[in-house]
C-alpha cells in the first residue's frame, strides 16, 4: 500500500514538474511595413492614373533623400517591391546595377525608394513580389467586364459614381503636387482614415450582376486572389524576426495591410510614424 501511495506521489510531482516546465517561446513575428505609393513614371495602368510630376529634379531628390532615410530607420532586413522576378529567392536582376546614375535617370518608384532605401539598409538583395496575369491564369482585375455587365444592366451611372470619389482625391492629389513634399504626398496616400482605408468602390460594386453574372464579385475575388499571391510570396522569402518594407502602389495598399496585420506569425507596422520624419 505504502509503495502505491510513493509511486502516485511521484507520478504526480512528475506531472508537476512537466506542468511547471517553461513553455517553447513562440518564433518572433515577421514585422511587415507597406509604403503604398503613386507611380512615378506616369505609366498610366490604373483606372485613375495620377499624373506625378518629375521626380528627377534636385528639389524632389532631396525630398526622396529624406524618405529613404526615414524609411531605413525601420531596418528593414528585406526590401520587396512591385516587380515579378523569375529567380528561386525572388531577387530583382537589376538591383545589382543601382547606382546614382540610375537615380538620375530612372523616374521609377522602385528604383527611387526601394533601391535607394535598400541601399540605405546594406541590402544586397531586393525581391519582386508582384503577381501578374501570365497565360492560361486569370484575369486579375476584370474591370472590362464590370462595364460590360453594368452597361448590359443599365448600372453604367452607378458604376460612374463609385468611381467619383477616386477620381476626385487623384485630382486632389495631383493638385497638392505644387506645395507638398514626396513625403507629405505619401502621408496623404497611406492615411488609412481617407481613400486608402475605404472599400466602397469594391463593395460597391458588388450590386453589379445578375443571378447568372456577378461581374462585381468576380472583381472583387481577382483582386483579392492577386494581393493574396503577392503576400504569399513575400511569405516565402521572410523568415521570424525578419523586417519587411514593401514598396507597391497605393491600391494595393489596403489589402497587404490586411494580410500583414492577420496573418499568423506577422505584425503590420504602420508605415506613418516613419514617413512623419521625412514630411
Amino acid at each position: 500500500m505504502r509503495q502505491a501511495v510513493r509511486a502516485a506521489v511521484l507520478a504526480f510531482g512528475l506531472i508537476g514538474a512537466v506542468a511547471r516546465a517553461d513553455p517553447v517561446p513562440a518564433p518572433e513575428p515577421v514585422q511587415v511595413t507597406v509604403l503604398g505609393t503613386y507611380h512615378f513614371g506616369n505609366p498610366g495602368l490604373d483606372i485613375n492614373n495620377i499624373k506625378a510630376d518629375s521626380v528627377l529634379t534636385p528639389r524632389r531628390q532631396q525630398e526622396l533623400a529624406r524618405v529613404a532615410k526615414a524609411l531605413a530607420a525601420f531596418r528593414p532586413t528585406h526590401v520587396m517591391v512591385e516587380r515579378e522576378s523569375s529567380a528561386p529567392d525572388l531577387a530583382v536582376a537589376d538591383y545589382a546595377r543601382f547606382d546614382d546614375t540610375m537615380l538620375a535617370k530612372v523616374p521609377n518608384e522602385i528604383v527611387q525608394i526601394g533601391y535607394r532605401t535598400a541601399r540605405l539598409a546594406g541590402l544586397r538583395t531586393v525581391h519582386g513580389i508582384d503577381e501578374q496575369s501570365g497565360e492560361g491564369e486569370p484575369d486579375y482585375f476584370p474591370y472590362d467586364q464590370l462595364q460590360a455587365t453594368a452597361a448590359r444592366l443599365g448600372k453604367a451611372a452607378d458604376l460612374a459614381a463609385l468611381n467619383e470619389p477616386v477620381a476626385a482625391w487623384s485630382k486632389q492629389f495631383e493638385a497638392a503636387q505644387a506645395t507638398s513634399s514626396v513625403g507629405q504626398l505619401l502621408i496623404r496616400m497611406n492615411d488609412m482614415r481617407g481613400l486608402s482605408g475605404s472599400m466602397d468602390h469594391y463593395y460597391g460594386a458588388l450590386r453589379i450582376g445578375d443571378a447568372n453574372t456577378q461581374s462585381g464579385a468576380d472583381l472583387n475575388a481577382m483582386w483579392y486572389l492577386r494581393n493574396a499571391k503577392i503576400f504569399a510570396k513575400l511569405m516565402l522569402v521572410a523568415k521570424p524576426g525578419d523586417r519587411v518594407l514593401v514598396v507597391y502602389g497605393g491600391g494595393h495598399l489596403f489589402w497587404l495591410r490586411h494580410f500583414a496585420r492577420l496573418t499568423p506569425g506577422y505584425r503590420d507596422v504602420d508605415v506613418m510614424s516613419y514617413l512623419k520624419k521625412a514630411g
